[in-house]
């Protein structure tokens, strides 16, 4: 997710996947949301229990209601990809990739409080509960500056070996992290801050979407450079299950229905279902938008929030559901 992509190269981007005439699911695009003006996009980031939704647009952040209601922005963040809730500390940040810092804002007031300085491009972005710090990951230096939130300092930089993409947390210590230049999955101790293993994506390349099932410790990994999401088991590496979706820039993973979903550029969100720790089975295509290639989940409505743009239709976010 390291390229904010201009309005002007989604015509490059055709529908290439089947899509069903019905959803076994019963989703589709309920509504879009309008935002507007131009420019590039990356990250969304939904906060369910407060009913906001954080968009990332060019050099600012806009905050909706997950009604659509303009709640306000976030100015000045420069290259801006991602937006880490920090929420038992009413802390927001923002990774701003062509400023080489991290905006902190206030969840209550969107005021920004400070900036913190980064490795170079800060990319994904999240905030670990366990460890109460927040890993802004950087494309560029390919290392993770990590934060801790209640001093705004980094405490630690870990060399990754490769080009960043999102990461997660299993809630228990391990930060998980996709390597797309090398095709592996880079696994950070929290505590110690460095790299324990790095396990090889079997059947996949240039990963960039990551979700995780905390309670199966599974890892569902969208590799835009071979189209494929593959399930691997995040206590040793081992690939489980491998199945063809899209050229995907990101993955949502909804614990209630055991269901990750990978937005797809060419117009498509694949849905696969988790049965069992160990069984998985390919859903469907749903379609959505060509050039929607980023998804935000709100796990308490269940519906998924992907920005896109058009000529014909300025920047906006479409919201699917039921």
């Amino acid at each position: 997710m390291s390229v904010l992509r201009p309005l002007t190269m989604l015509a490059l981007f055709a529908a290439a996947l089947p899509a069903f005439s019905q959803s076994k699911n019963g989703l589709h695009v309920i509504k879009t949301l309008p935002i507007g003006g131009t420019g590039g996009w990356d990250y969304v980031t939904v906060d369910a229990a407060a009913k906001k939704i954080y968009v990332s647009h060019t050099n600012r952040v806009h905050i909706l209601s997950t009604s659509g209601d303009t709640i306000g922005s976030i100015a000045n963040t420069n290259g801006v990809h991602g937006i880490a809730l920090a929420k038992p500390f009413n802390k927001g940040y923002t990774s701003n990739g062509r400023a080489n810092n991290c905006t902190v804002f206030d969840l209550k007031t969107n005021k920004p409080i400070g900036t913190v300085a980064t490795g170079t491009n800060p990319d994904a972005i999240f905030y670990d509960d366990f460890s109460k710090k927040v890993y802004a990951f950087n494309g560029r230096s390919s290392d993770a500056s990590v934060i801790d939130v209640a001093t705004d300092k980094v405490v630690a930089t870990v060399p990754l070996g490769g080009k960043p993409e999102t990461g997660v947390s299993d809630g228990k210590g391990n930060i998980f992290v996709n390597i797309e230049n090398t095709s592996e999955v880079a696994v950070i101790d929290a505590k110690t801050y460095k790299v324990i293993h790095r396990y090889k994506i079997e059947g996949g390349e240039e990963p960039s979407g990551l979700a995780i099932d905390v309670t199966t410790n599974r890892l569902f990994i969208g590799c835009g450079g071979s189209k494929t999401m593959v399930v691997m088991d995040a206590t040793n590496g081992k690939s489980l299950a491998k199945f063809p979706i899209g050229d995907c820039d990101g993955v949502a993973f909804d614990p209630s229905l055991k269901q990750a979903y990978s937005s797809n550029r060419e117009g498509n969100m694949s849905v696969i279902k988790e049965l069992s720790a160990d069984k998985f089975e390919f859903v469907e295509n749903v379609p959505t938008e060509s050039g929607a290639r980023t998804i935000g989940i709100d796990v308490n409505t269940h519906q998924l929030y992907l920005p896109a743009a058009s000529a014909s239709n300025p920047f906006h976010l479409i919201v699917v559901g039921k």
